[in-house]
């Protein structure tokens, strides 16, 4: 028996896909982080960035949290801060989907939503400005080296050893970059021939949860030298790629899994031969009332 409900994040599974890949000698996986108590792969760096600051006396029970988050990391925050027993404050962009507000408030922590067309730079700026006045403390996720250690210490070993050390490509949606850089640095450390395939929007293409984000606002852990290919998709690749995941994979995700997927594919057409893992990085539960699944 678990002692608690943090005991069940990570260790999520690893499923083949049946039918998209013709060649044989290619096998591409999907790694479905839905699976975690909090429903994506940010419980991992929620869990890390919490437990290090509280290790650290940087936060305490009766500090002031806030964080800006495009969605998965709040809900992921929210559930390990409710846990912990934190006040937290989340501010989000006002066209965030109605699941995802409901269930941080679920969880206890306060939402604040800002303006649609800014979007998460709107959220992040709001959450700047709140810091000024020394009252709060931020994980701020985009800098913060918690959120890819959690990979490195716990998605990275996971699928070298799910997969027997033969992942021969790691393939991840990019927003914080977290997984990607964590993952990145753990599976090079013990082959530093596996290939790394980040995936960003097109531009002009608005795909939650993944940025091509402008030089200003890169996430400061982001190190390109940790990722060997950026693949960029398009808003209807990765919505027509979430639907034929439910449809025929029976796999039910958002799109930025659909975007990943996409692009995992798109590498394996390119391969001989290779074992490749993609993030399917949350559940399609959560977008049920935005229009990807509304057909």
């Amino acid at each position: 028996m678990n002692k608690s409900i943090i005991d069940l994040v990570g260790n999520t599974p690893l499923v083949e896909a049946k039918t998209l890949i013709k060649n044989p000698k290619v096998k591409l996986l999907f790694k479905l982080e839905g699976h975690n108590p909090g429903g994506s792969v940010k419980d991992r760096a929620a869990f890390n960035m919490i437990n290090e600051a509280l290790k650290r006396g940087e936060i305490i029970t009766n500090s002031r949290l806030i964080e800006p988050t495009s969605g998965n990391t709040g809900i992921a925050l929210a559930m390990i801060a409710s846990v912990f027993g934190l006040n937290l404050e989340l501010v989000m962009p006002e066209n965030a989907t109605e699941e995802r507000v409901k269930t941080m408030r679920a969880y206890g922590a306060k939402v604040t939503l800002t303006s649609a067309e800014e979007g998460i730079i709107g959220s992040r700026d709001y959450v700047e400005s709140k810091m000024k006045s020394g009252d709060y403390y931020s994980f701020n996720q985009f800098a913060n080296d918690d959120n890819w250690k959690a990979h490195y210490k716990t998605t990275g070993p996971e699928i070298w050893k799910a997969t027997e050390h033969k992942v021969t490509h790691f393939v991840s949606s990019m927003g914080t970059t977290g997984t990607i850089m964590g993952t990145s640095t753990f599976l090079k450390e013990q082959n530093p021939s596996i290939k790394i395939i980040g995936v960003q929007p097109e531009d002009g293409a608005k795909i939650p949860g993944i940025r091509k984000w402008p030089k200003a606002y890169l996430p400061k852990i982001f190190n390109s030298n940790k990722v060997d290919q950026v693949i960029e998709v398009n808003e209807k690749e990765a919505t027509d790629m979430a639907r034929y995941l439910a449809a025929h994979e029976g796999i039910f995700s958002g799109m930025s899994s659909g975007g990943a997927a996409t692009a995992a594919v798109k590498l394996c057409e390119q391969l001989d031969e290779g074992v490749v893992v993609s993030i399917v990085c949350d559940r399609g539960d959560r977008y049920l009332s935005s229009p990807l699944f509304k057909y």
